[in-house]
């Protein structure tokens, strides 16, 4: 049986539905068990349990400090070494994206996973194109961000999860391998463009003190969302690879129009 965790994450649900849609055995973890999911609470864990999963997709709990973080992915892997799980499948982070701020705690749980004894495959998934259109931020005269004319391989949520669901249905024929999941990549421009808007661009300071300034955000979230913009700007996130497109063996979701359909939904007044 594979058990996917995060199971009412945006990732993991759409990952559950397609294992599901593939008549698949698998079944969801989530610290708010319901049908179908089971409970799985990594700040607990004398209370996890992985009895009966032969595959365990481990989608990352990255909504935390890096302490916390790579605590909560080492203990739910000691169990599944404890429980006979044999095979794990982890959602890291893209090759390129090794300088953000949040890339540590991804590198520490591959590093983890590699050193459990278990059977591996590490997804490295590019950023999400619904984030990029999501920090587009929407002005009278249009939209800004501080991406400059820097571009993104931007990745539809849905072909990640296709393709997390693809491996874990046959594990053994991915064993060992680091796949680099990105797609096509696109600009704020670009995204500015379909949206029949202009797009100005705002300085990295000036970003970092609106992010500060938030009610909104966690204490760790403005370096990370700072640590994207400086990467896309300066062109460290647009790098390719053909791994997304093998393993799903079809065109990959058009990312511009992901992230412009992301973006207008935020635009105020629609609500």
């Amino acid at each position: 049986m594979i058990l996917v965790t995060g199971a009412n994450g945006h990732l993991a649900s759409l990952t559950l539905a397609e294992l599901r849609a593939r008549g698949v055995e698998a079944v969801g973890g989530s610290r708010t068990p319901g049908d179908g999911v089971r409970r799985l609470d990594f700040d607990s864990p004398a209370t996890l349990d992985l009895q009966g999963v032969s595959t365990l997709v481990l989608v990352s709990a990255g909504y935390a400090e890096d302490d916390q973080v790579i605590a909560r992915h080492g203990a739910v892997l000691d169990v599944a070494v404890r429980d006979g799980v044999t095979h794990v499948v982890y959602t890291s982070l893209t090759t390129a994206g090794d300088h953000l701020g949040f890339a540590l705690a991804h590198r520490a749980t591959e590093q983890l996973v590699k050193d459990s004894g278990l059977e591996w495959t590490l997804l490295r998934n590019g950023l999400y194109a619904e984030l990029f259109g999501a920090l587009l931020m929407w002005t009278p005269s249009g939209v800004e961000s501080a991406f400059g004319t820097g571009a993104l391989s931007a990745v539809a949520r849905e072909d990640l999860a296709v393709a997390a669901a693809i491996v874990a249905a046959a594990p053994a024929a991915h064993a060992g391998k680091t796949y680099d999941l990105v797609g096509d990549p696109i600009t704020a421009n670009d995204v500015a463009d379909r949206l029949g808007v202009t797009h100005n661009t705002i300085g990295l300071g000036e970003y970092r003190a609106r992010l500060l300034a938030s009610d909104e955000l966690l204490l760790f979230q403005p370096p990370m969302l700072a640590s994207i913009a400086t990467s896309v700007r300066h062109g460290f996130l647009s790098n390719t690879s053909p791994d997304l497109r093998d393993l799903l063996g079809q065109p990959l979701i058009d990312p511009l129009t992901v992230a412009a359909d992301s973006a207008a939904a935020l635009r105020p007044g629609l609500a």
